[in-house]
């Protein structure tokens, strides 16, 4: 088999060659242990005094594990293995001053060596790239042994899936590094996140405090009262105020969630008591019922599975028709191996193109109560912190139906 071609063909493969090889990092090296007990193993089998891995560039034959010299590079002219790279099988010569192919190489006539018996078998890339030869040889002429040709072929198969094996080892070390990295920088970008939210959380309370705190002062004098356009302003003041401690409350609750997780055993059940508890005003108000049904116990942490909940009934109790009573059913289900919990009313829903966008940071739906557009968001991080899910889909009445998996 010929390696013709023009020169530019020619160029680029051995250009691919050399790169191939250098991915593999060992030429230059230490011979690895690996590839230093498959060559001895290759003149134990060839029952011959010298061995060797020979890695060939273009101008050049390295060799990265020898037995019975120590390894060297020399120049690719000078090569046995060169000569025959291209042969995709192993090739033997009994005696290598009769061949034409080997008898005025310099390791033949005794300017660098004199070898007699010669074999070598490929080592090709998964990509199908000749970088090699695993050879084996001696002073004194032999006549070949066919077991033992087949066996060196497989000892080659074997030294090219060391050097892979290298590879891909040193290629997922690095990812894991880099991971690792990645890993560390997202933790330091949410302790920073966190202590920028709760550094502008408590400059912006004390002043909206001081304001809210006057205005409803303000609202209690007499001739404030008394005057129905003083009265309505000083109102809307107050709305909008309490609206902003809301929504830095919010933002706080986002940048912290899913920090620090230390599951215990959560009854959901229990969880659901202390929600409708702390909804009951707006529950009522909104003439809601709430049913509750199956809720299973699940490893998680009280507190965010609470904010998850809080959430979901807080906004299908907002996001409710006009003139249309609420009815928001919160279940569980058990699945293979996770529990599902859903939440489900009968409200104005969302339209399925913007179902996932609704997840998204200040993403807000349609209702006669403003939001902050953080309540999903910090749901889904909450459940993501958990191990889990968390969807959004229509309901059976034309609602909303919000959808988390924990892993049982």
């Amino acid at each position: 088999m010929s390696d013709g071609g023009d020169a530019s063909t020619g160029g680029r493969r051995e250009a691919s060659r050399r790169a191939a090889i250098e991915r593999y990092d060992v030429l230059g090296a230490p011979p690895a242990r690996d590839l230093q007990a498959l060559v001895e193993l290759a003149a134990q089998v060839a029952d011959t005094p010298f061995a060797a891995i020979n890695l060939v560039t273009d101008d050049a034959q390295h060799q990265v594990a020898t037995v019975g010299f120590e390894p060297g590079i020399c120049a690719r002219e000078d090569s046995m293995c060169a000569a025959v790279l291209a042969e995709p099988t192993a090739v033997v010569v009994a005696d290598a001053t009769a061949d034409p192919r080997f008898r005025d190489n310099p390791f033949v006539t005794g300017e660098l060596g004199e070898v007699r018996f010669y074999a070598s078998a490929p080592m090709i890339t998964p990509g199908g790239m000749t970088v090699g030869r695993l050879c084996v040889f001696h002073t004194e002429p032999r006549p070949p042994d066919p077991r033992r040709v087949g066996a060196l072929a497989v000892l080659a198969e074997r030294a090219m899936d060391v050097l892979e094996l290298r590879l891909r080892t040193r290629q997922l070390e690095q990812s894991l590094e880099a991971l690792t990295r990645s890993q560390r920088e997202l933790q330091r970008s949410n302790e920073q996140l966190a202590a920028f939210a709760g550094q502008a959380s408590h400059d912006l309370r004390n002043p909206l405090t001081g304001l809210l705190a006057h205005v409803e002062m303000l609202t209690e004098q007499p001739d404030i009262a008394a005057s129905e356009d003083a009265g309505w302003m000083l109102a809307g003041a107050l709305r909008s105020g309490r609206r902003m401690v809301r929504i830095i409350d919010d933002l706080l609750a986002h940048a912290q969630v899913g920090g620090s997780l230390e599951p215990v055993d959560v009854d959901l059940g229990e969880v659901m008591d202390a929600v409708c508890e702390d909804l009951a005003v707006p529950v009522q108000t909104a003439g809601a019922t709430v049913i509750v049904k199956d809720l299973p116990v699940v490893s998680g942490d009280w507190a965010q599975l609470y904010a998850v909940l809080q959430n979901l009934v807080s906004n299908a109790v907002k996001f409710r028709r006009p003139d249309v009573p609420p009815v928001i059913c919160v279940t569980g289900e058990r699945l293979p191996d996770a529990w599902r919990v859903s939440v489900s009313d009968n409200g104005v829903g969302v339209p399925a193109e913007r179902r996932e966008e609704m997840f998204e940071l200040f993403a807000r739906g349609r209702s006669r109560e403003d939001g902050s557009g953080i309540g999903l968001a910090t749901c889904r991080r909450l459940v993501q912190a958990h191990g889990g899910r968390i969807e959004l889909d229509g309901s059976t009445d034309g609602g909303t139906l919000v959808w988390f998996e924990l892993p049982r």
